[in-house]
């Protein structure tokens, strides 16, 4: 856990005023009276006011009169700050004049002296997180990984002086972050997501140009448009204690890192020099994966951290993956079973879609809008569907247009059973027995509690399939 002391003590006695009560909520909690904090804490869903009460916080509404004694106003990333609308803590604490921060800030301000990389994007942030973290501690490095991918900041431990914070950021904790800005930025990717949460695609673009505000180093993506504006204007202020690189896995770029047909190149003194082939590396599979690779290669090399090529490599190579993030699940007389839960949008389905071939595709869920014309070209690659959750019917009827087979299923457990079922008795066809691919393209909540719940429930219903049933096996016999 984090020592939030030197925090508390700018609070001149003040107590902290914590609004959500989820796994950062309670976590803030915990190390604010551990440093000898007030806490005043409060959610809307009443089932979570005794987690927070056992810690030490005092459970009450945080209406004005209970907010004007605090010295500040803690959010959860959840809660609505500016739309559909912001919620009513927000309101009432802005109308005081209220500073409003996050966990991440918080951090920040307890002056820990340490660096800290942070990355974000639509997608890929959580593996680039994970997979410079896994570069680090192979590296012998002291690193804390941690923030919007598994543990809450605060819980982290504190990594020794000379060590690292990596840290996944998502839009919404930037938007609470007035003071905060990594040493080492990095921004991969930006497509339309969580607009309803920022009003539209301008303010959400907005909200991850943010993480660049610092004077530390930049590493941006040119490999959508959004980004290259970014990094425009980022080159245009560039100053000696700025420094922009640049890296993509569409292609060569100037003075940056990028991928090329699987081969990673190193061109951020001038020249390009290529550094090692990534594209037997098994958790780094896909064109979306070399551009994580990419990235973890820029911060891993940079003056910052200065580990050597082949160090960077060769820990690549043993990256096991993230759960829900195309891992994979289980082999079933050679069909692999993968987990791709985290692909709550078409955007990141498309990754894994591009990445594997016979696909029998699990997939719905609530939708988010999304275009699924941006994945027209891939249905080639699907070989049967299996669809779930409320966007059933209606990726029933988009999947007519290209004649790709598929199954009405309502429920994960059934789309896992009818998918497996299906594979294992075309195993050994023509264009039979590639893959069971759960990627839904859809946010999760009409079904399960988070994306993580629904990867769960996937490894459990698979794991609890039986090799000896399989319908291949049978006939064999």
């Amino acid at each position: 856990m984090i020592d939030c002391t030197k925090f508390v003590e700018t609070l001149n006695g003040k107590p902290v005023a914590v609004f959500g009560l989820g796994l950062s909520g309670l976590s803030t909690i915990k190390a604010l009276v551990k440093a000898g904090a007030k806490v005043k804490a409060w959610d809307d869903l009443a089932d979570t006011h005794d987690a927070a009460s056992k810690i030490g916080s005092e459970i009450v509404h945080l209406d004005q009169k209970n907010l004007q004694e605090c010295a500040l106003l803690v959010l959860a990333p959840g809660v609505p700050l500016f739309y559909p609308r912001p919620h009513q803590v927000v309101m009432t604490a802005r109308k005081l004049g209220m500073e409003i921060i996050s966990d991440l800030e918080i951090l920040h301000r307890c002056n820990h002296g340490r660096k800290t990389i942070g990355i974000t994007g639509t997608n890929g942030k959580s593996t680039t997180t994970a997979l410079i973290g896994h570069i680090l501690e192979n590296a012998g490095r002291s690193v804390a990984t941690g923030g919007n991918i598994g543990r809450p900041v605060l819980d982290l431990d504190m990594p020794k002086k000379d060590g690292f914070f990596v840290l996944e950021i998502s839009s919404y904790q930037m938007d609470l972050c007035p003071t905060f800005t990594p040493d080492i930025s990095v921004l991969l990717n930006i497509t339309p997501d969580h607009l309803d949460r920022h009003g539209n695609f301008k303010n959400y673009a907005a909200a991850k140009e943010r993480i660049f505000k610092g004077e530390g180093l930049a590493i941006i993506s040119l490999d959508d448009e959004p980004c290259r504006r970014i990094y425009e204007r980022m080159m245009a202020y560039e100053t000696g204690q700025r420094r922009v690189r640049p890296l993509s896995f569409e292609g060569p770029v100037e003075n940056g890192v990028f991928v090329k047909d699987g081969i990673m190149f190193d061109a951020r003194k001038g020249e390009s020099r290529e550094v090692g082939s990534i594209n037997g590396f098994a958790s780094l599979r896909g064109s979306h994966n070399h551009q994580n690779a990419a990235a973890a290669y820029a911060v891993c090399a940079s003056q910052n951290v200065a580990l050597e090529p082949d160090i960077i490599l060769e820990a690549m190579k043993t990256f096991p993956g993230l759960h829900h993030r195309q891992f994979q699940t289980r082999v079933i007389n050679g069909i692999p079973y993968i987990n791709d839960s985290k692909a709550t949008n078409v955007e990141a389905t498309s990754k894994a879609l591009s990445a594997y071939r016979n696909i029998y595709w699990i997939a719905g869920g609530r939708p988010k809008g999304d275009n699924l014309e941006d994945i027209a070209s891939l249905m080639p690659n699907v070989r049967h569907a299996f669809l779930i959750g409320e966007a059933m019917v209606a990726y029933a009827g988009w999947l007519d247009q290209y004649s790709v087979p598929y199954t009405l299923c309502g429920d994960l457990e059934n789309a896992v059973n009818e998918a497996h079922a299906l594979a294992q008795s075309e195993r050994g066809r023509p264009g039979g027995g590639g893959v069971v691919l759960l990627s839904p393209a859809c946010a999760s909540f009409d079904q399960f509690s988070s994306f993580e719940e629904r990867g769960e429930r996937f490894t459990n219903y698979v794991n609890a399939l039986d090799e000896a049933q399989d319908p291949a096996a049978g006939a064999a016999a």
